[in-house]
Order: structure tokens, then C-alpha cells, then sequence
């Protein structure tokens, strides 16, 4: 006779620690990718806290010295004329304010810059419609902070003069497009305002206001004032832009030339300096972007689309503006489209691609979403290094112009294309390098210091070192190479022939092609420049205290 009491072992077995792992993973998920979306922006803030202090871009320095005078009082008149023949007024307090403020402290931009790309994402981020749920939301705001954040973008926050000159204007033009797609018409107009008030690529972004209007089914009134807004500010800015041609630019009619810098600059997080990579890979985007926006444009199926298309749009618009404005092939790639900068193109119009596509997609999988995002941030992320390591490699001989600056070395100011005449301003404003905390890096020597130069070694197997050419002007370039045991010096020194220290200079350069046949093993090569003297000069390496004579 079976147990009256006998367990019903066909009945299924309460799962209460199940239920809780169910509830709880979705919640780990979303804070795994908000600790995903953090990660390019810390460590792009990480590269703009350890940025050089010293602005060595000569687009600072021209700026500082229009909007000066020699006592450093700022000249609101010439806030207001055109730099590279575009607006500028925003960028040029921004650097004056820097230069009276913060003692001309590069990286005070530089972190400004990563503050308003952040505004940036987080502007985009409201645009996200509120249906979706919060893992698609949260994957698609890790994306537009990767994308913005790119390593293909360090120059922005290596040397703020490229950051304070793009991204004040992309900034607002983003806050410009979020506020259209909410139908917040006064604070796009505002922010549309300010970004022409920064720079040129803020110029047709009352357009984008216009069509994002027309898109939400807006009065005809309201998608016409943008419009002609956009249309004034275009006219009036072609008619007092100065004449003739900017920097990397050309009158040549060119079309195939600038349809390749269309493409690259839409395509430029594909590539780090092989041009048809990114030229196909822009085209690619910008087809899909064409097929996604036809279903918007045609149907106007719904507002959530409206802002996206804006940016779309906004994207290919700046791409080009910048084939119209620059299509020298003298830099790296040979397309002024690979720039580093100007991946924020390529950002903006993949931000726009994926949450369009994620839009008109909504049955796919959020899975099949999270993973495509994490793939696109990591293989972009990782191709934009190799560019990174070039702004790196092209910026470290600017570093002179701190020394050059601070010495009044006209023909090394020349060289390194920085304005002489912006000396007096910095320091009166007691801007860096006139500022106490300005070294020449020797752990000891400085400017105006006496060394005992029947001290220093002359060179040997452990200490070698050379000069490309005799050092007979003081005021200019001294180049050459050195290895003090093996490893680079910790300065280089130049003495006028009492040994007073007049100059000094950079180690660690890059060797030259001229430089590799002749120099030591483990050496590397270094630049000096003095300020004006009389007599022979003398030039040492200094490691660990020790002088080592190189000339």
C-alpha cells in the first residue's frame, strides 16, 4: 500500500534563486554597457590631463596675436573678423580667456573639449525615442560615445587648438538638432546662432533645423524662417569672407578629387592612412543612410525619425563643406579627409546609421544590436590608434616652441610657424611659458644659469652625440642625435661662451633618414634653439646632472 504522504515528484520545483538571477541580469547588462559607454571618454580625458601644457599649433598663437594687444588687453574688434575666412568668436575667447585665466594652459582646452563632446552625446541621447527599451537606449548611447569619443580623434584633445576651434560649433549644432526634433524652436535657433558664431561648419545647420521641421509636419512658417535664416547667414558670410583661397585649398574644379574627400570624410573611422579604404566605406554609409532616409523623407512616418535625419543630413553636409573648402592630398593618406578631426563627420553620420537602422529594424533582437555595437566600437576604436600615434609623432617637435617662445628665437619661431609678435601679450598675461613653472626639463639648469663647462664630458663609445650642422645661429633650429648610455638625454642645453645657459631643447625625436646612417645605437634625435647672443655657442647634452658636450 504506497505512503499516503508520498511526495509528487512530477511537480515542478519552485525556482525563486532562478527568478532573481532572470530580474537581476537585465539590470547587470545595462550597467555593463553604461561601464562600456564611459570607457572612451575616460580615456580620452585621461589623454587631455596628460596633454603638453604649451599651445605649439600656430592657428593659437596667429589668433592670440590679432585679438591682443602687447599688453595682453583683448581687442573685441578683431573677436569678430573671420579666421581661415570662417567666424571664430567663440574659439578666440576661449582662448584669450585661457591665456588670462589659466595661465595659457593647453590642457584646461583640452579637458573643455571632452566636456562638450559629452554634451554632445548626451544632446543626441535625448533624441532616442522613449519606447525603446532601455538596453537598446543604453547601446545605442555606447555607440555615439564611442564613435565621439574615437581614438581617430586625438588631436582634438592632444592639442586644443584643433578641439576649441571644431568642436564648440559641432556642439551646438547638435544641441540645435536635438531641440528641432523636440520642437523646441527657441533653443535651436539659439544654439544654431552660436555654432555660426564658432565656425563654418556650423553654417548649414539652419538648414538641417528646417528640414527636421518639415519632417515633424511643422507650419509652413516654421520650416521657412530657419530657412531663410540659413539662407542671410550664407550670403552675407560669401560676401565678406576675404578674398582668395585658405590653407589646403584649391580653385581647381576637381570633382573626382573632392567626391573622394566626401567619401573619406564620411568613411574616415575605416582607415588610418589608406584613402580608398575609407572611401568605400563612406560610400557604403552614405548609401545606407539614403535608403533609410527615403522611408523618412517620403512617408514622414513618425517625429522619431525627424532628428536623426537631420544629423544625417548634417553629417553629409559638413563632408561637403569640407571637400569644397580643402582638398590639398600633402597629408597623410594624401586626403584631407583622413584627418584627424574631421572623423567627427564619420561619427555623426554612423550615430545617425545605427539608430536609424535600429528605428526602422525594431523586431531584430537587442542581443544581435548590443554585439553589433560592441564590434563597431572596438574595431574602430582599435583602427583609429595607428592615427593616434601619427598626431602623437607629428606633434613632438612643436614642443620646441615653448623654448623658442620664451627666448625670442625669431628664426625657430619662423620655423615652427609661430607669431612672433604674439610674445609681448603672453607676457603681459603671464601665459605659459612665461609663466614660474616653466623648465627646460634638466632637473637643474635653467635659463640664465652659469655652468662650469670644463665639466662636461666630451663624447665616447657610452656618450655619443652629434650636430646635423655647425651651431652659428643662435636664434634658430640646432638639430642632431645623441645616446648617453644607451638612452636618450634628459635635455639638451645651449651656453653662450661664458657658460651662462641661453637655450635648450627636446630629446627623444624620431631619427631623421640622414640622422640613421651616422648615429649611435639606442640613439634618438633632439632639437635646440637659444635666444640672441654673441660668440661661439656651446651645446650640451645633460643626463642625470652630467654635461656631455656635443659640439
Amino acid at each position: 500500500m504506497p505512503a499516503l504522504d508520498a511526495p509528487d515528484i512530477t511537480a515542478p520545483i519552485p525556482r525563486t534563486t532562478a527568478n532573481v538571477r532572470r530580474d537581476s541580469a537585465p539590470r547587470l547588462g545595462l550597467v555593463a554597457l553604461w561601464g562600456f559607454a564611459v570607457v572612451p571618454a575616460a580615456l580620452a580625458l585621461l589623454a587631455a590631463v596628460r596633454a603638453p601644457k604649451m599651445h605649439v599649433l600656430l592657428d593659437y598663437w596667429h589668433v592670440f596675436a590679432k585679438i591682443t594687444d602687447d599688453n595682453g588687453h583683448l581687442l573685441l574688434g578683431q573677436v569678430f573678423t573671420y579666421h581661415l575666412d570662417q567666424p571664430f568668436v567663440v574659439p578666440s575667447l576661449l582662448f584669450y580667456a585661457d591665456a588670462a585665466w589659466f595661465g595659457g594652459d593647453n590642457r584646461v582646452l583640452t579637458v573643455l573639449t571632452i566636456a562638450l563632446l559629452a554634451v554632445s552625446v548626451f544632446a543626441l541621447s535625448t533624441m532616442l525615442p522613449r519606447h525603446l527599451n532601455p538596453t537598446t537606449r543604453t547601446a545605442l548611447t555606447a555607440a555615439m560615445c564611442w564613435l565621439l569619443f574615437s581614438s581617430h580623434a586625438t588631436e582634438l584633445w592632444l592639442q586644443s587648438t584643433n578641439g576649441i576651434s571644431w568642436v564648440p560649433a559641432i556642439m551646438f549644432c547638435t544641441i540645435a538638432i536635438a531641440c528641432a526634433h523636440h520642437g523646441r524652436r527657441v533653443g535651436a535657433y539659439t544654439a544654431a546662432a552660436l555654432g555660426c558664431l564658432s565656425f563654418g561648419a556650423a553654417l548649414p545647420i539652419w538648414f538641417v533645423i528646417a528640414g527636421i521641421a518639415w519632417l515633424r509636419r511643422e507650419s509652413r512658417l516654421r520650416v521657412l524662417l530657419p530657412a531663410v535664416a540659413g539662407l542671410v547667414i550664407l550670403i552675407a558670410w560669401w560676401l565678406t569672407k576675404p578674398a582668395g583661397t585658405q590653407s589646403g585649398a584649391t580653385d581647381a574644379f576637381d570633382p573626382d578629387g573632392r567626391l573622394s574627400v566626401v567619401a573619406a570624410a564620411v568613411g574616415g573611422l575605416w582607415s588610418t592612412d589608406i584613402a580608398v579604404l575609407a572611401v568605400i566605406a563612406g560610400g557604403l554609409t552614405i548609401a545606407l543612410l539614403a535608403l533609410l532616409l527615403r522611408h523618412t523623407v517620403l512617408d514622414r512616418p513618425a517625429v522619431t525619425d525627424a532628428g536623426w535625419a537631420g544629423l544625417a543630413c548634417y553629417a553629409v553636409a559638413l563632408a561637403f563643406m569640407l571637400a569644397l573648402g580643402r582638398t590639398t592630398t600633402n597629408v597623410p593618406g594624401g586626403n584631407v579627409g583622413l584627418i584627424s578631426r574631421y572623423v567627427l563627420v564619420a561619427a555623426l553620420a554612423t550615430s545617425a546609421a545605427i539608430v536609424l537602422t535600429s528605428l526602422h529594424r525594431p523586431q531584430w533582437p537587442k542581443r544581435y544590436l548590443v554585439v553589433a555595437v560592441v564590434a563597431l566600437s572596438l574595431v574602430t576604436h582599435a583602427i583609429g590608434g595607428g592615427k593616434a600615434d601619427q598626431v602623437r609623432r607629428s606633434y613632438a617637435p612643436l614642443a620646441l616652441s615653448a623654448i623658442a617662445l620664451r627666448v625670442d628665437a625669431p628664426a625657430a619661431l619662423d620655423a615652427l610657424h609661430i607669431q612672433r609678435t604674439a610674445g609681448p601679450a603672453a607676457r603681459a598675461l603671464q601665459a605659459y611659458p612665461f609663466t614660474g613653472d616653466f623648465t627646460l626639463g634638466c632637473h637643474g639648469p635653467e635659463l640664465g644659469s652659469h655652468l662650469d663647462l670644463a665639466t662636461a664630458q666630451p663624447t665616447s663609445a657610452n656618450a655619443a652625440g652629434a650636430l646635423d650642422a655647425p651651431a652659428t645661429n643662435a636664434g634658430a633650429v640646432t638639430m642632431g642625435w645623441a645616446a648617453i648610455n644607451g638612452t636618450r638625454p634628459d635635455c639638451i642645453l645651449i651656453t653662450d661662451y661664458t657658460g651662462t645657459v641661453i637655450g635648450g631643447g627636446i630629446t627623444g625625436l624620431p631619427l631623421t633618414a640622414g640622422q640613421t646612417t651616422t648615429a649611435a645605437p639606442g640613439a634618438t634625435a633632439w632639437q635646440a634653439t637659444a635666444g640672441p647672443t654673441n660668440g661661439p655657442l656651446t651645446v650640451l647634452a645633460v643626463q642625470a646632472g652630467r654635461l656631455y658636450r656635443l659640439n
